[in-house]
């Protein structure tokens, strides 16, 4: 069917151009311009049609590369369509809607996933087949009528004053402190955290630069509780490591997002408080300062985000606000 479609289009194709060189071409003109289209379109589509599956995955992150994603989207892209492409044997130029489809059900049954799970697959082979129909190697994705798939929304938690006070009363070394209160106060990711440099940090201005997803750059800025127990942690450091933050022994290598998230489960753990991980913090930072009465559009710059719609998912609606908004306002 697909094969089909692109003869239709490359016929019409044809006909336009010949039909715009009619009143500038005689008739044996008009028949080698004929031949000469014929057969570079020929040419073009066997090339296209001896392109290996794999390759054009290949291809695709190649170009994501360049766009700037990073190594872990990158690793994401690459697991999720080669899996599809083990599981669907046919050519990606005549794969079908019906196949993918069939693909992605079957994917949900046998690793039993929820539906954001399969939704992210769905979104990923989207991008693949996108791209190539973007960079003209297919007519038209057979993603097109395969929707995004409906999830519920749950209010997700943030940390409290409380607990966040209780988290501080709990470390037992300054740079536990220290990395506590600056996620806290400039909401940045756990991998902006760990990439930091001494040097790129302003305590006059209390501010630094990160650089985010696609290594977009951009200020951020923290508080004054967060200057001193840095300063503090500094000024306990013996090695000469430029990174911000390092591991507490020997040879004090700079600190994995894997160290972080770690270390903050254990912290969290020691004092009841649950699933306590480095985004949890983002999402707290910008809760609280959509609660304060922050523009969306400037929590939008502080966090990074390209979409404004990504940082409306921080708005909460908190159910204790509603509860001081009916007592002002109403009772």
């Amino acid at each position: 069917m697909l094969v089909q479609k692109e003869c239709t289009s490359m016929e019409e194709k044809l006909v336009r151009i010949l039909n715009d060189m009619a009143e500038f071409l005689n008739i044996s003109q008009m028949k080698k311009l004929q031949e000469v289209l014929l057969q570079h379109l020929a040419e073009n589509a066997k090339k296209q049609d001896d392109i290996e599956n794999e390759e054009y995955l290949r291809l695709f992150l190649e170009a994501k590369k360049i766009e700037g994603c990073s190594e872990r989207t990158l690793k994401y892209y690459r697991v999720t369509v080669e899996h599809m492409l083990r599981h669907i044997l046919t050519p990606i130029r005549k794969m079908t809607t019906e196949e993918i489809r069939t693909y992605l059900v079957e994917y949900q049954k046998i690793n039993n996933c929820g539906k954001v799970t399969i939704d992210n697959v769905r979104r990923n082979i989207s991008s693949f087949f996108s791209w190539l129909e973007e960079e003209d190697y297919i007519l038209k994705s057979p993603m097109r009528r395969i929707h995004k798939i409906k999830t519920k929304q749950p209010v997700k938690e943030t940390i409290s004053d409380e607990a966040i006070e209780r988290l501080r009363d709990n470390c037992k070394c300054a740079r536990d402190l220290a990395m506590i209160d600056l996620l806290y106060s400039t909401g940045i990711r756990v991998g902006e955290l760990v990439n930091l440099n001494i040097s790129e940090i302003d305590f006059e201005a209390r501010e630094c630069v990160v650089f985010g997803k696609g290594d977009k750059e951009r200020r951020v800025y923290f508080d004054a509780k967060a200057k001193l127990h840095l300063q503090d942690y500094l000024r306990s450091r013996t090695d000469a490591n430029p990174a911000l933050f390092v591991t507490l022994d020997a040879p004090f290598d700079r600190l994995k997002i894997s160290g972080v998230e770690i270390r903050l489960r254990e912290l969290g753990r020691e004092l009841n408080l649950d699933k306590i991980h480095p985004h949890k913090f983002r999402r707290t930072m910008a809760t609280r300062a959509i609660d304060k009465g922050m523009p969306i559009e400037q929590v939008q710059k502080i966090l990074g985000h390209s979409q404004i719609g990504t940082t409306m998912q921080y708005a909460i609606v908190n159910q204790n606000n509603v509860k001081t908004s009916h007592q002002k306002f109403i009772a």
